[in-house]
């Protein structure tokens, strides 16, 4: 692997309209699999923007028509915007590619990083990110008021119907919320995209952003969990020129002495 080395795109009043940053991404890409250029990490604040991987159900969209940018990563929609650090990792990965592994990196890079705030977080099976975790079910307020039978939580609509949208029940599902329903909450979203052994696309920390962007639409697919950020967990104002340098140390460490292999394909049966 190469060093990798690291491009800031501008951040605060220097903000990129995403458009913008997904060109210059196609532009390093082009040179990073051409190897013109060493493996590169584009680092950037974004203006206000919603984009949608290529899973995103319409129904997870905003329901005021908000715009959305339809982007060629994995994963659903989220947001982007101003107290969020993003990170476009453009790297060339050895053939077969292994995908997981690369988003692993990621997330342990980003785990560190909280680590050396004071905030410990995880990773969710099923669910690519870094997490908080909550409290477990039988701990949590319940929403909506008191249940009348104190020995049984009441349930949760969410967990029970696919297709509950909690942007229709006001403020006590919302997603910026959920910190305060002492559940689930993710701090960083990953979603990639590898083309021709590249990785392009990347992964979006919450430093200090407004979190109530993301009750307008599903962020990520999920109904029964939230988001969180930095600030919000630590309890302070935390900047992105704080971040920045610890995730960029981080980064480098997990992903220039990552041992890369090809992914193992298992032999057809027969």
């Amino acid at each position: 692997m190469t060093e990798l080395r690291f491009v800031h795109l501008g951040f605060g009043p220097e903000s990129v309209e995403y458009t913008e940053a997904w060109e210059e991404q196609r532009r390093v890409h082009a040179a990073r699999f051409a190897d013109e250029i060493d493996d590169t990490c584009l680092m950037v604040e974004h203006e206000p923007v919603y984009t949608a991987g290529r899973r995103t159900d319409p129904s997870e969209r905003p329901l005021d028509g908000t715009p959305v940018i339809d982007v060629d990563r994995g994963g659903k929609i989220t947001w982007h915007g101003p107290g969020q650090l993003v990170g476009y990792p453009i790297m060339k990965l050895p053939r077969p590619v292994d995908v997981v592994a690369h988003v692993r990196r990621l997330e342990e890079a980003l785990i560190r990083t909280a680590a050396d705030f004071g905030l410990e977080t995880t990773r969710v099976e099923g669910r690519s990110g870094v997490w908080v975790l909550g409290d477990p079910v039988e701990q949590r307020p319940q929403i909506g008021g008191l249940s009348l039978d104190f020995s049984v939580p009441a349930p949760d609509p969410r967990t029970g119907d696919d297709e509950f949208d909690a942007r229709l029940h006001g403020p006590e599902y919302a997603p910026s919320n959920a910190g305060q329903r002492r559940e689930d909450r993710k701090l960083a979203a990953i979603g990639i995209r590898v083309a021709k052994g590249v990785t392009m696309h990347g992964f979006s920390l919450n430093v200090n952003p407004d979190s109530t962007w993301f009750d307008r639409i599903i962020p990520c697919g999920i109904r029964d969990a939230g988001v969180t950020s930095l600030s919000y967990e630590l309890g302070r104002e935390v900047t992105i020129a704080e971040v920045l340098p610890v995730v960029e140390r981080h980064l480098k460490d997990v992903l220039e002495q990552a041992e890369l292999k090809p992914r193992e394909i298992e032999p057809a049966a027969g």
